[in-house]
């Protein structure tokens, strides 16, 4: 067993558990985490950075699995909130999958590179700085309040977090917030809303490409990783929680375009840090 890789997939692991839930695009920090620590050979990396987010995912249904079960069961019941919520959810869910199973294996060959990251960083970090200096008029305060026109342009809006460096966190948030949407709402409802969407692009990855792992070790690596991630993506989904209700995103903003310019900086004169 190859001790330094266990350590660099435990790496990776706190990269995306702290990454997943913040508006600077995990995919992004990922493929730039995985370079750095020359982790694994591409093809079981590429796999690797999608498969792991199940475990951030599973932290989601862990802390909110009340909410969570009051909205699959309020489908049948008609519960109103519960059955608002599930049906809110599928309908800002289709619009990247459709998306995601026509294109994913394209734009991850064409679109998984620096720059592709970089100018999603940046001209992300610009539109949050745009949307928390306009501010829209809250017309839903909770979670259960998001209206299904709401949900499905949301759902809409959530396709550009293909695009490696958009966020999927930073496009639903920022984009129902546009929207709308009080910022603890948002915060709530893009958590929700990655459930679907993390776990089906994550079983769908392994499955097509179970073939480029070995065996046992190799399992155990992606294991690591899917543990690591649960946990610190617990923790900052309660510390993430907190700061929304008092604090907005512009430190996001500004951390997302510094990081673009230097990812540019570094491409474009071949300066490296490692």
């Amino acid at each position: 067993m190859d001790l330094l890789l266990l350590l660099k997939a435990a790496i990776m692991g706190i990269v995306e558990g702290i990454t997943e839930f913040l508006p600077i695009s995990s995919t992004g920090h990922l493929i730039l985490a995985s370079e750095l620590m020359d982790f694994w050979t591409t093809e079981k990396s590429a796999v690797f950075v999608v498969a792991i987010q199940i475990g951030a995912i599973a932290a989601v249904i862990y802390e909110y699995w009340s909410r969570l079960w009051n909205a699959a069961t309020g489908m049948v019941t008609g519960e109103e909130k519960g059955r608002r919520l599930g049906l809110s959810l599928i309908f800002a869910s289709i619009p990247i999958v459709l998306v995601g199973l026509t294109f994913g294996q394209v734009i991850k060959e064409v679109l998984f590179n620096d720059v592709i990251v970089a100018l999603g960083l940046i001209i992300g970090g610009l539109i949050i700085i745009w949307v928390e200096k306009n501010p829209p008029k809250i017309k839903a305060v909770e979670v259960e309040n998001i209206t299904f026109k709401q949900a499905v342009w949301i759902g809409l809006i959530q396709v550009l977090a293909l695009i490696p460096g958009t966020s999927r966190s930073g496009a639903t948030i920022i984009g129902a917030m546009y929207l709308g949407v009080s910022r603890k709402a948002a915060t709530e409802f893009s958590f929700f809303l990655g459930i679907p969407v993390i776990i089906g692009a994550g079983l769908l990855d392994l499955y097509q490409s179970y073939h480029v792992f070995d065996g046992l070790e190799d399992w155990t690596v992606i294991t690591v990783g899917l543990v690591v991630s649960f946990i610190s993506a617990l923790l900052l989904i309660r510390a993430l929680v907190a700061y929304v209700a008092k604090r907005d995103f512009m430190i996001f903003a500004w951390y997302r375009i510094a990081s673009g310019l230097l990812i540019l900086l570094l491409f474009f004169t071949g300066w490296k840090l490692w």
